[in-house]
C-alpha cells in the first residue's frame, strides 16, 4: 500500500521529522511543540524512529504502526 503526503507526493520510506509532521497532521502552528510531541512520542516508545548521521528519521512503516496503534486505542 502506497502511503501519500498531505500534498499528494508519495511519502518517502524515511520520513524526517517535519515530514512526520506533517503526515500525522500535528498541529503545526508552534514549531517547538511539534518537536516535542515526536520526542514524548519516542520517550514513551509509543513512535519509533531512526538516528542517521545527526537526524531522527521515521520509517514509513513505523508511521503505519503508529496510526493503528492510536486507532485502536482511540476509536471515534
Amino acid at each position: 500500500m502506497t502511503i501519500y503526503m498531505p500534498d499528494g507526493r508519495p511519502a518517502p520510506l524515511l520520513l524526517t521529522e517535519d515530514e512526520a509532521v506533517q503526515l500525522l497532521r500535528i498541529d503545526s502552528c508552534n514549531v517547538k511543540n511539534t518537536s516535542a510531541t515526536l520526542a514524548r512520542y519516542r520517550a514513551g516508545g509509543t513512535l519509533r524512529g531512526v538516528q542517521i548521521s545527526r537526524r531522527i528519521l521515521y520509517p514509513i512503516a513505523e508511521i503505519e504502526r503508529f496510526i493503528e496503534e492510536q486507532v485502536e486505542r482511540n476509536p471515534r
